[in-house]
């Protein structure tokens, strides 16, 4: 059988070495090395929640937070209107934390096997999982209040591609490693439990125009669409997915998990 082609790897590859090279190359430049034809890009000014923390500053003041540029407002809009069209697409195809956290758990998958992504007890998962709101609400109150960017500090996407240049956070360091080897034993933990803008990304789930959708009549009750959810999600029981957990990475769908051809798919 002839392997299908995974575009949404090769999206995701793409972005991780697209921000990967920008944080580097400005590390180098501050140096006096990289290369000088690649504009020297802050991580900031290409993070869409930059655009999310600043906007009360923008609203009263009218400025932006130190540190956040008119860029991360921009991508904010794009990654909204994204979020409205298509759910959570930044989540689960174009974040490079959310990619690494992914690529980590296919070793989990192999030395758990079955058990990989169920060593969280059901009761606590679901309390945990309501942290992440908590997370959002702290963070835009917080940095509403002091006018600065107070998540950095413990920001584990900054971390991962500024670890090398002595600006990073300890706080922030000791979450991207906590996030990085629990990724071997639950799939994106961050996203599960942490992330504030995938917290609020997620809640277009409930009103996306294009919507994840299993159609009753066809479905044989496989339950291999469960199984192939990162998240954890129940697609089985379910003719809409409206869960705020879903990244749309369609692995449920009949393109990828199910085997029924249009049973579970992207559709209006």
């Amino acid at each position: 059988m002839k392997k299908k082609f995974n575009i949404r790897l090769v999206v995701q590859v793409f972005f991780f070495v697209f921000i990967a090279s920008f944080a580097l190359n400005s590390a180098l430049l501050e140096m006096g090395l990289g290369f000088s034809f690649i504009p020297q890009v802050s991580l900031h000014a290409i993070c869409p929640f930059g655009g999310v923390v600043t906007l009360y500053n923008l609203a009263t003041v009218g400025d932006y937070i130190r540190k956040i540029h008119a860029s991360s407002v921009a991508i904010l809009g794009l990654s909204m209107m994204l979020a409205v069209l298509f759910g959570p697409v930044l989540c689960g195809w174009i974040c490079p934390l959310g990619s690494i956290q992914e690529w980590i758990g296919k070793i989990g998958k192999k030395i758990f096997k079955q058990k990989y992504n169920h060593f969280v007890p059901e009761t606590l998962d679901k309390y945990l999982r309501t942290v992440r709101y908590v997370i959002l609400v702290w963070v835009i109150y917080i940095t509403a209040k002091s006018g600065t960017l107070v998540f950095v500090n413990v920001d584990p996407y900054y971390a991962l591609f500024n670890f090398f240049t002595g600006e990073v956070a300890l706080s922030a360091l000791v979450i991207l490693g906590f996030t990085l080897v629990g990724a071997l034993f639950v799939e994106r933990p961050w996203c599960k439990y942490a992330c504030p803008y995938g917290a609020l990304l997620g809640l277009t789930n409930r009103f996306r125009i294009f919507k994840i959708k299993r159609k009753v009549s066809t479905c044989i009750s496989c339950s291999k669409c469960d199984r192939a959810c990162p998240m954890n999600i129940t697609v089985s029981n379910q003719s809409v997915i409206k869960d705020s957990q879903c990244i749309s990475c369609m692995k449920c769908t009949s393109d990828d998990a199910c085997p029924i051809k249009d049973t579970v798919n992207l559709e209006l």
